[in-house]
């Protein structure tokens, strides 16, 4: 009889640890809660977001991870190769939203959850980026997005004899040959390029263009699409109207500060931080304008729902939250990301807003205007190979005084190259 306590212990006890086990694996918390995962990265605010959702959902725990972008998208992709670690729900960059759509049998398909019914909430060109080619699959929910626009040095554009108000600034620079024209009245008043990046101003071409480097069916088409944005980019190089400094480099950081060019050209939201964090004290130095010809998007991300997890009906319930007009004009006033949402645009607060740094400028307002000029682009999986090599031809022109042609044709062959490794 003695032995009866000990017995029903270690029954109590191994029901305890079953529970325990079966608590983690069906998402579930010690409170009882459905607890979620979130894998996120950059500086979103979410965490204030997330807090917000809880209280109004108290059944649900959110835990949020954060880290570095490519290391959270490289333990993603490792994640959902391995069938395991993955976590309920993954912001995943424009730049590599190809690459897990290729992977889309390790998400769940947000259409099974009601996202068709959430798309005309969203710039369509935004939410074509996160859908398979036929339409049947989405993969994210979008969130912010990166218009370009110009941002410009007044104290340059005045002494050069140009306007420096933004609206009569996009109507006298309203097309490539009015930039290329302003780019030599710049140069031969203030000795200073227009822009100082080949590659912004290649981008800022290219990303105005409806077919890119890939058509639907992964086909290159580099010739027929962007070689004219090469040829325009190299023309100004030989002329001395494009700087030559890379992207991410101190002395790129540092030209922001000097005003040793005219325009930063194809400059998302996001670039705000950058060039008050490069040139603290230009403060109404600097301005933003809309740019020749229409705009293009650099940057952004969607809020995806990988397979492994337990609870995609609370996962979409949150994102689908998170990714609506009220809550991306929250992450517009707190972070700064710029909303996927048009109907943000309408908002008389938001449209308000306006920038000292940049001379008072409506920046809402002209990023509002840009994204919706934005076309819808298929970028396909390998799109970083060919931009690579493009810009490395790019570079070699502007910094070693290389012929543009060889350089077109010898990137060519390198692309071609690794396309045949795939």
């Amino acid at each position: 009889m003695k032995k009866w306590p000990i017995f029903i212990v270690l029954i109590m006890l191994v029901f305890s640890l079953a529970a325990c086990g079966n608590d983690k694996k069906t998402g579930g918390s010690s409170d009882g809660k459905v607890e979620l995962t979130f894998w996120t990265y950059g500086s979103t605010g979410y965490d204030v977001l997330v807090d917000e959702y809880m209280k109004e959902n108290p059944d649900v725990k959110i835990k949020i991870n954060e880290g570095e972008m490519e290391d959270v998208l490289n333990n993603l992709f490792t994640s959902i190769s391995a069938g395991s670690g993955s976590p309920d729900i993954a912001l995943i960059e424009i730049s590599q939203i190809a690459k897990f759509l290729e992977a889309k049998d390790q998400f769940y398909n947000l259409n099974d959850y009601g996202a068709k019914d959430e798309a005309d909430h969203f710039l369509d060109w935004k939410w074509a980026q996160a859908q398979s080619v036929d339409g049947s699959f989405q993969i994210g929910l979008p969130t912010d997005i990166g218009p370009t626009t110009m941002f410009y040095r007044t104290d340059v554009m005045e002494e050069a004899g140009l306007p420096t108000d933004p609206d009569e600034l996009a109507a006298e620079i309203s097309t490539w040959d009015d930039y290329y024209q302003a780019a030599k009245k710049i140069k031969e008043a203030t000795g200073k390029p227009i822009t100082d990046s080949p590659e912004l101003m290649f981008n800022a071409i290219r990303d105005q263009k409806d077919q890119q480097y890939f058509n639907e069916d992964n086909e290159l088409i580099i010739e027929e699409t962007v070689k004219d944005a090469y040829d325009y980019t190299t023309k100004m190089i030989q002329e001395g109207l494009v700087g030559q400094n890379e992207l991410w480099t101190p002395e790129w950081g540092n030209a922001m500060a000097d005003g040793s060019y005219a325009t930063l050209i194809g400059a998302p939201p996001w670039m705000i931080a950058n060039v008050k964090g490069n040139a603290p004290d230009a403060g109404g130095k600097w301005s933003i304008t809309t740019i020749p010809e229409g705009a293009g998007n650099w940057g952004g991300s969607f809020l995806t729902i990988p397979k492994e997890s337990k609870h995609p009906e609370e996962a979409f319930d949150f994102i689908a939250w998170l990714t609506s007009e009220d809550s991306q004009l929250k992450s517009f006033s707190n972070n700064g990301l710029f909303p996927s949402t048009p109907g943000v645009y309408e908002n008389e607060e938001f449209l308000a807003t306006t920038d000292d740094y940049f001379s008072g400028a409506s920046t809402a307002k002209i990023f509002a205007e840009s994204a919706q000029s934005v076309k819808t682009v298929y970028m396909g999986v390998n799109y970083p190979i060919v931009n690579t090599e493009l810009t490395t031809a790019l570079t070699n022109v502007a910094a070693e005084g290389a012929d543009p042609q060889k350089e077109w044709d010898q990137a060519v062959k390198r692309i071609n190259a690794q396309l045949e490794r795939q």
